[in-house]
């Protein structure tokens, strides 16, 4: 199986009708995604080739039955579009925006947390998730990815996240599904959001995880790998070279008073008994020889 999404999602793009938007709405139904609607309230009753353009996203929701939606709004006007879709019906967000103010991230993140409890959230400032040959919402590139699992991924980095479907795929080792939680101080899924699922679906039989400097997110999901997950799991922590109170790339990925490192988040790892490659080729390595060894593929 598939987490968050498969080939019965309904996406619904805020922000079809921009040169963003249309380029990868129709780059993700070109791959099979169910790209039923898109939004702007001074283009309601037209079309972007052939998909409908309703006033907003309830209206949407009340016409083609979309219960997931991807944004590709500006940064300033992520907040009210992340609102707009929860009101309006969706169960799964995709907000790919980078730059959107952090303190905007924390108050939907807890307003969906606590008005809309059913709603999931990934990003902002992500690439979005695939499952592959099923679902494709956001940028990653469909063709680097392998479908029919074994392997489920999740990984804050974006380029990352792009290499290990790749090493995966050089291997012929599929993916159940390839998740981009996005490196922002204040993510709407997170890694454990994640494992819980892959440790839920029976599909899933080992799980690669990508993670980077700044923040405890790898230092939480080791206690968690530790405590709850059954299955094997392999990681790369990117940032073993970052200097110290630097910020590398974005505002997630920040190291200071000795937190936040990629050394400590890995020896974190370790103990919770996670393989830890030194680069992402390694990582892949080191997941190939779990697929083969137990005869996954």
């Amino acid at each position: 199986m598939s987490i968050f999404v498969d080939e019965s999602t309904k996406v619904v793009y805020q922000g079809l009708t921009g040169s963003q938007g249309r380029y990868y709405g129709l780059l993700n139904r070109d791959y099979g995604t169910n790209v039923v609607a898109g939004t702007n309230p001074k283009k309601a009753g037209t079309d972007v080739d052939g998909i409908p353009i309703f006033a907003s996203v309830a209206d949407a929701v009340a016409e083609t039955g979309a219960n997931a939606s991807c944004i590709f709004i500006p940064a300033p006007g992520v907040k009210s579009a992340v609102m707009e879709a929860a009101e309006g019906g969706v169960e799964f967000i995709v907000c790919i925006t980078e730059g959107v103010p952090a303190h905007d991230e924390a108050w939907f993140f807890n307003k969906l947390k606590r008005d809309f409890p059913n709603v999931q959230l990934l990003g902002p400032n992500c690439p979005g998730i695939i499952s592959p040959g099923k679902c494709n919402i956001g940028i990653t590139a469909g063709h680097i990815a392998k479908a029919g699992g074994p392997v489920g991924i999740v990984s804050r980095s974006g380029t990352l996240t792009y290499q290990a479907l790749y090493e995966l795929k050089l291997q012929d080792i599929g993916v159940t599904t390839c998740v981009g939680i996005g490196g922002d101080p204040v993510p709407g899924t997170s890694f454990i959001d994640c494992l819980e699922r892959f440790e839920a679906d029976p599909e899933t039989k080992a799980v690669m995880m990508i993670g980077e400097i700044g923040g405890s997110a790898e230092e939480e999901a080791a206690d968690y790998i530790a405590s709850k997950m059954t299955k094997p799991v392999v990681s790369y922590v990117a940032g073993v070279t970052a200097p110290a109170g630097k910020k590398m790339g974005h505002a997630g990925a920040i190291v200071s008073g000795g937190k936040g490192t990629a050394q400590g988040k890995m020896e974190a790892l370790r103990n919770a008994g996670v393989l830890v490659g030194q680069n992402p080729t390694e990582a892949g390595e080191l997941m190939v020889g779990i697929v083969r060894e137990h005869g996954w593929s």
